[in-house]
């Protein structure tokens, strides 16, 4: 079985709120999708779960099997240890084991395992080159555990009589996303900085213990309320300037901020000699020399203590049960624990009980030390949670499943764990009936423990002569530093006993174990001590204890160096170049210098990976010919520098590419293989919007070797019809579906009460273009048949359309270009018997607009009467293209029914309200007036886009909307039905703080911005010149833009 290709999901069964799931629908499709040869999987078959947070159905929707029976799966993923009886043989397991540390609860599992020759594979265990893990939940942890717990601090500050916005939150669960969760959180930081809170309880004082993930989490969603972070050194004096506020006479007072502070070990100890300075690998080593200060310089001016730092018994506590009973004795503003820890009896003494998702507080009254399960009455709000991440089941599986989903390929397909990746084969902790080189001090470790040395190390016993304790401290399971210093003991002829192992709990953590090491001869010992002294001090600085107590202290390994690295230090943020200051630009420079940030209104941030965030955000540099129009982008947006850039420089430009990550591109296209080879000299990645067309795929190759990516068609159209369209025909692909048919509309209208002219159209910029367009040869397929349409005859063409779901849309639809290339594109080319992309207009634009070309205002043929330096009146002009004399059209005024009764005439429309719109048309557009036609129109076409322009804009209050539909039918030979999937996204322009964003700039800049994201965030990792119609892109880009607010409404039939 094992390496066949076949991937099981196991159902959850630890936990009741265990919802989490390894990978996702949206992951199991994409693995099946590519095929086994690609992604090493053939079939997966899931445990079928009623709460998992994905329903069976989803994962059935995309072509896995439910079954209860995993017999025929090589590969077997959970979250969890599953129930040991669930083992089966021959196979290989991935799940968070907690084995390799011997850890005493877990060995049952580990023996069966071996027993039944399974491959064991532990998450923990899997770490990137800087040692990192890179499968973990500690991020989420802290967002749930903070959430939970202002959830119950309005309830607590309720009870004491005080109403907060606190009172209004749920806990994490409540909220159907961490999106919408967020979004509660940021109503509330709205409601503080508007309302206040009350003078009674600030400064209301967050404290947040350690700078791992789960302190990172916990701050996230604090950030997202009205808040200062203070030193630890400066506590003191924000509660002495605030003591005024909570006077009697000031209790109408209120505080419009919180406050937060984030401590770490060297502020909660201090060396016992006061001569020396803390010293954080000293402290690790020998935490014995420090005394605990948490209590005196920390506790007393926190309102909450948000605790997300491991600890161990050789550490000194946060805080005992006697030191809170004083510091509340001498009025300690404390109101509550949120232990994300969830560490019993530990660096908090008086946590003596875990709580759940269902009950997750209890108070603690330290004057009486006692424990309650209500709000009413003296004491702390406590909070102690030990499975937070399930909270947030849909994002930390996304989360996870994003990453296991790399490796998975590697773990169903392999039967020789030799040819693994490094960081694979790093984490197989069994193989074959027998643990791998790595894990091989397992055995020893369990061997030499018992339960009275672990009670009481005084009454170890060896028949050997010399004995000492020895205490290595370090990395010493996650380096495997363990296996090194046993195997010198046992080379050497020692033997040990373990007396006390305590492990770290994440990669950046300490481990220790003390071994009493011992030898019949002192010579022996002598070189045991001598070589551990060689690993683990290579410079010869040991560090002993007092001999006279047989005690020799050992630190293995060195401490790396950006552990001692001040906390305060700042990485660089990566950085984004976007060339062209139009106004796709805004958008996109607010969404990307954004990141990082604490602007309440923009919690889509969220969804963007983790470490932009760690890396305190994007600074973005805007680069435009006219430095004033990249200043006035520049102007409101932190993060965002303005620079005067001609592309043509070539110094100049590669000056400013060199100073970022990522470049996009909103110039002409004609511009992007200028840009995309500097681009390729300085090994940066580029964004755009446009077509990818010959230009930029021959540096298909070039890009590959330079390790870019060039991301083209990122916009709308092309962009989001790319995405939205490969998403349903993925989906229907990996159903074993076949496309029968592929339509697709765009359009860029105006709103509907914007809508006031006869065209029922306006432009936000030249017109031109769209004119242009309009002329264009179209192609495409209808059922089995190609049908050309000539340019003159493209208006013509224009249907009637309707989309059910917006049935107020009076729309028609024409024909857009070559609609044949999306099929080899998307690749349903063989299959779809119709495939069309139309653009969208209101109804009758075609109509008006192609008797506006007949009468020949679209021709681009210099006019004899605009050669004249006597400039002609429009009105003369429309007299000369309707060749009336001048008795016809001679008065002061035109009226509709001359225009439309010489159009009939003519024959330039057979239909008398065709006719009638025209005329009316012409009148709005001023092509009637006795005024001289500027010497720039040399045309017709450049009189008609002058006046479009003039008289077809948006006013100043006005909003433009764009509005995308897809339409998918497919068969299902095996089941005789047929779907019709549908997908329609409409999105309108907006208005903020006195601007207007358009709907196209929206729909236009956003996908840029989110291409250069993913690409920053190592979502895309593929390189060479690509499309957003690989999943890896397609599917973070649109989770992104339903969390800035974009709204796909789907449908199926």
């Amino acid at each position: 079985m094992l390496g066949n290709g076949i991937v099981g999901i196991l159902s959850e069964s630890v936990n009741k709120w265990e919802r989490r799931a390894p990978l996702t629908p949206s992951h199991c499709a994409r693995l099946l999708y590519s095929g086994k040869d690609k992604s090493g999987v053939s079939r997966i078959i899931v445990q079928p779960s009623t709460k998992r947070i994905h329903h069976d159905a989803l994962y059935e929707d995309v072509g896995c099997e439910i079954s209860d029976d995993l017999s025929e799966c090589g590969l077997i993923l959970g979250i969890k240890q599953p129930k040991v009886e669930m083992i089966l043989p021959n196979r290989a397991y991935a799940f968070f084991s907690h084995t390799h540390k011997a850890q005493k609860e877990n060995m049952p599992l580990l023996d069966k395992i071996l027993a039944e020759r399974v491959s064991l594979y532990d998450y923990e265990l899997i770490v990137g080159d800087q040692g990192t893990r890179l499968l973990a939940f500690g991020k989420y942890a802290g967002r749930a555990g903070l959430i939970d717990f202002l959830h119950g601090l309005g309830q607590r500050y309720l009870s004491l009589g005080y109403s907060t916005p606190f009172l209004s939150l749920g806990a994490s669960y409540m909220y159907s996303s961490l999106a919408a969760a967020k979004a509660a959180i940021i109503s509330v930081g709205e409601e503080i900085s508007t309302l206040g809170l009350p003078s009674g309880i600030c400064p209301l004082v967050f404290v947040f213990t350690g700078s791992g993930n789960v302190s990172v989490g916990a701050q996230e969603i604090f950030k997202l309320l009205p808040h200062t972070f203070v030193e630890p050194s400066k506590l003191p004096k924000l509660i002495e300037s605030s003591r005024d506020l909570s006077q009697p006479s000031r209790t109408s007072k209120r505080v419009f901020e919180v406050y937060g502070c984030v401590v770490t070990c060297q502020d909660m100890v201090e060396k016992m000699d006061s001569a020396e300075v803390f010293d954080k690998a000293d402290y690790y080593g020998h935490p014995e020399h420090y005394n605990p200060v948490f209590h005196q310089k920390i506790a007393p001016y926190a309102s909450v203590i948000v605790n997300c730092m491991y600890w161990e018994k050789r550490f000194p506590r946060l805080l005992s049960t006697k030191q809170l009973q004083d510091l509340k004795r001498n009025g300690c503003p404390l109101v509550g624990i949120c232990d994300i820890t969830c560490d019993i009896g530990g660096s908090l003494e008086f946590v003596n009980q875990t709580t759940s998702i269902d009950s997750p507080f209890f108070r603690y009254d330290p004057f009486n030390n006692s424990y309650h399960n209500d709000m009413e009455g003296d004491g702390l709000l406590c909070s102690a949670v030990d499975i937070l991440p399930t909270e947030f089941a849909k994002e930390a599986s996304q989360h996870f499943g994003d990453i296991l989903s790399e490796f998975v390929g590697n773990l169903a397909s392999t039967t020789d764990i030799t040819k693994l990746p490094e960081h694979l084969r790093r984490a197989c902790i069994a193989h074959g009936g027998a643990l791998t080189s790595l894990y091989e001090y397992i055995p020893r470790m369990r061997k030499s423990e018992s339960e009275e040395t672990l009670e009481n190390p005084t009454i170890c016993k060896s028949n050997k002569k010399n004995k000492i304790l020895v205490s290595l401290s370090g990395h010493l399971f996650d380096k495997f530093l363990i296996n090194e210093a046993l195997d010198v003991i046992e080379a050497a002829g020692g033997s040990f006993q373990l007396v006390r192992c305590q492990v770290g709990q994440s990669t950046n953590d300490i481990s220790v174990s003390e071994l009493e090491v011992s030898a019949d001869d002192r010579a022996v010992l002598d070189q045991i001590i001598d070589s551990l002294t060689s690993i683990a001090m290579p410079d010869g600085n040991i560090r002993s204890s007092n001999k006279e107590t047989n005690n020799f202290s050992l630190r293995i390994g060195k401490v790396k160096e950006n552990d001692t690295k001040k906390e305060h230090d700042i990485k660089r943020k990566p950085g984004v170049l976007i060339l062209g200051a139009g106004r796709v630009c805004q958008p996109a420079a607010e969404l990307l210098a954004s990141i990082g940030s604490n602007s309440s209104c923009q919690w889509y941030k969220t969804f963007i990976q983790d470490e932009l965030e760690e890396q305190n955000g994007v600074h973005v540099i805007v680069a435009s010919l006219y430095l004033q129009d990249a200043e006035e982008i520049t102007e409101d947006i932190p993060n965002a520098t303005a620079v005067q850039l001609d592309v043509m420089d070539h110094v100049n430009l590669l000056k400013y590419i060199s100073q970022v990550e990522v470049v996009i591109s909103l110039l002409p296209a004609s511009c992007h293989a200028i840009v995309a080879n500097a681009c390729l000299e300085l090994r940066r990645h580029l964004v755009t919007a446009s077509y990818v067309d010959d230009s930029m795929s021959v540096l298909d190759v070039k890009a590959k070797s330079a390790g870019i990516t060039i991301l083209g068609e990122m916009g709308l159209d092309p962009g989001i019809d790319h995405m939205m369209a490969m998403k349903m025909i993925d989906q229907a692909h990996v159903r074993r579906g076949s496309i029968r048919s592929f339509t697709s509309y765009c359009g860029g209208l105006p709103s509907p009460e914007a809508a006031n002219n006869p065209l029922a159209y306006k432009f936000s910029w030249s017109p031109a273009g769209a004119i242009r367009a309009g002329r264009n040869p179209a192609t495409y397929r209808s059922n089995g048949e190609t049908v050309n349409v000539a340019g003159e005859d493209l208006y013509d063409s224009a249907v009637r359309f309707r989309i059910p779901e917006l049935p107020a849309f009076a729309l028609e639809c024409l024909p857009n270009r070559n609609s044949l290339v999306y099929g080899d594109l998307y690749g349903i080319a063989h299959e779809a018997l119709s495939i069309f992309r139309g653009t969208l207009r209101y109804e009758g634009f075609g109509e008006i607009m192609g008797t506006l070309a007949r009468i020949g205002y679209f021709s681009t043929e210099s006019h004899p009467l605009l050669k004249d330096e006597k400039r002609p009146t429009f009105r003369t002009f429309l007299r000369e293209l309707l060749a009336t004399d001048s008795v016809d059209m001679d008065g002061t005024l035109v009226e509709e029914k001359d225009i439309t009764e010489r159009i009939l005439r003519l024959g330039y429309c057979k239909d008398q309200g065709t006719a009638l719109k025209t005329a009316k048309t012409i009148i709005f557009l001023g092509l009637h007036e006795q005024k001289e036609v500027p010497i720039s129109c040399q045309t017709a076409f450049d009189v008609s886009c002058l006046r479009m322009e003039e008289r077809l804009a948006y006013s100043s209050t006005e909003q433009d909307m764009v509005l995308l539909h897809h339409e998918v039918e497919v068969d299902f030979p095996d089941e005789q039905l047929t779907e019709k999937h549908r997908a329609t996204l409409l999105e309108f322009g907006k208005t903020r703080n006195g601007k207007n964003t358009t709907a196209m700039a929206l729909t236009v800049g956003i996908p840029a911005a989110i291409g250069a994201l993913l690409i920053l965030g190592n979502k895309i990792k593929t390189r060479g010149v690509l499309r957003p119609i690989e999943p890896e892109v397609y599917i973070p880009a649109l989770d992104i833009l339903q969390a800035y607010g974009f709204k796909v409404m789907e449908k199926v039939d």
